[in-house]
């Protein structure tokens, strides 16, 4: 039994929970108590109800954010203190300068209701905030060069992924998040004024922290940023493009959106300055019509791309049973013919079972070559076919550029031609695949196709900030609730 209650831990034990070790801010953070022996809190702590408010209909807990930083951090300590040593810099010359680049990602987690049976159940969502320490680098005085003596081997495990916040919200639920998540948002702009002063190595030693969100699904990200859901002809988080214009120019974007930017645009929303009519105002902030109230990077998560497209390959497989590039307007019934015919193929040959709701585990057998020949044994015409394999063959070469935790290392070919790749994905998509095509293009397309190079370029990675290990950490919070995750139980 490896998870034991809160009061029967063993000192040892203790230790690597928020809370223990001592620590300050140089200066102290604005509104956040100077205690540093804070294990988990209330979520709603802080929260001041007054008479005519309606009462949390919430359960939250969380620990202070800079209390779990410190936790994490001395949980690597060893390391910090291997890696001076691999670097060959003196244990005394490094007290300040370093830096520490945290990923922090949040996901809802559906309903997680606890299953026994019989009688509906009343849907319980819950929401997890959590975040990983990416690197750690010092600046050193002499040269002035920075020197990386951590960096997370494993950065989409859930045991690097420390969970910052549990709360039972339905993420949709915007009011109930944003009240439970100010507290975090306060704690983070507080430490990005200030330096902690920490004991590593057995010395004080000053660190500054760097918070990316990247860990963030296309749906979170236009919720915690003031974006349209994801069905706006607005159709991307990182650019202004409409869903028209991406699908007739689908390579030739670049990132231009950002936090600043984005609360910039809804003070125009809410003010209106040019007293312009609802269209015109909503195409001059481009889709903006909430308050973002925390900052994402604006980048791609790798896990729900993966999953984007598999289903929109799972569509295109069905359309190409059916033939629809002949016939366009096929009834339901057909449709519902050709997906079982999809399903029985992919069972036999790939044993792969149809799933309720594509996940990542379905989307990686799904986007192969193997599956891609067992569609084919359906599909009438012998050009369709090659159209199809070179289809996923030009993904299976995209794919390891956006999956991978160091694409200029693990895959330099495919990094270099990814652009050429892409351009020669879209032209099949706006000829072979017209019909499917023609004005419309889904959202994660859009950004496999004209975002990746870009933003390696800026990050160096797609794959490493990617929500998979909050993900998984979903999965163990699911198994101690002794649940099962949306699997039906009702017979």
């Amino acid at each position: 039994q490896i998870f034991q209650p809160l009061h029967t831990l063993r000192n040892a034990e203790k230790e690597l929970l928020p809370g223990f070790h001592p620590f300050e801010w140089q200066p102290a953070l604005k509104n956040v108590s100077s205690a540093t022996n804070v294990g988990i809190i209330d979520g709603l702590a802080g929260w001041t109800a007054s008479v005519d408010d309606v009462p949390a209909d919430t359960i939250a807990r969380r620990y202070r954010y800079d209390v779990a930083l410190v936790a994490a951090l001395k949980d690597l300590e060893e390391d910090i203190v291997e890696g001076m040593r691999e670097n060959g810099l003196e244990d005394c010359a490094c007290t300040s300068g370093f830096s520490v680049v945290v990923k922090e990602s949040c996901d809802g987690m559906g309903d997680v209701s606890e299953k026994h049976g019989a009688g509906p159940t009343v849907p319980e969502k819950a929401v997890r905030f959590s975040f990983t320490i990416m690197s750690i680098s010092v600046q050193l005085a002499t040269g002035g060069k920075q020197v990386t003596v951590f960096q997370e081997p494993k950065p989409n495990s859930e045991l690097s992924c420390k969970p910052l916040c549990l709360m039972f919200v339905d993420e949709s639920d915007h009011e109930t998040l944003t009240a439970v998540l100010w507290p975090v948002v306060a704690e983070r702009n507080a430490m990005k004024e200030s330096r902690l002063i920490l004991s590593i190595g057995g010395l004080q030693r000053s660190f500054r922290f760097h918070f990316r969100g990247t860990g963030y699904d296309e749906k979170m990200v236009r919720e915690m940023e003031g974006l349209e859901a994801s069905g706006s002809t607005y159709i991307c988080t990182l650019c202004d493009s409409t869903r028209a214009e991406a699908s007739q120019n689908m390579v030739l974007h670049s990132i231009t959106r950002s936090h600043d930017e984005n609360l910039e645009r809804y003070e125009i929303w809410r003010t209106n300055p040019y007293s312009e009519s609802a269209e015109e105002l909503r195409d001059r902030v481009k889709g903006v019509s909430a308050k973002p109230f925390m900052e994402t990077q604006p980048t791609l998560d790798a896990l729900h791309c993966d999953i984007g497209n598999a289903t929109e390959f799972y569509k295109i497989f069905q359309d190409e049973i059916g033939e629809v590039h002949l016939n366009g307007n096929p009834s339901r019934e057909e449709r519902r013919r050709w997906r079982s015919a999809l399903d029985k193929q992919l069972r036999k040959r790939m044993k792969l079972k149809p799933v309720m709701r594509m996940n990542g585990n379905y989307a990686r057998r799904l986007m192969t070559r193997e599956a891609v020949e067992a569609v084919c044994e359906l599909v009438p015409s012998e050009e369709r076919r090659q159209a199809l394999k070179e289809l996923m063959e030009l993904y299976l070469q995209m794919k390891p550029v956006w999956r991978s935790t160091c694409p200029a290392r693990e895959c330099p070919d495919q990094l270099c031609r990814y652009s050429f790749n892409s351009q020669h994905f879209a032209e099949l998509l706006s000829t072979t695949f017209k019909h499917r095509y023609d004005g419309k293009i889904t959202n994660y397309l859009h950004k496999t196709l004209a975002h990746v190079p870009e933003i390696i370029e800026r990050d160096g990675s797609i794959g490493a900030w990617a929500s998979e290990g909050n993900e998984s950490g979903n999965k163990l919070f699911r198994r101690f609730r002794k649940m099962n995750a949306r699997q039906s139980k009702s017979f």
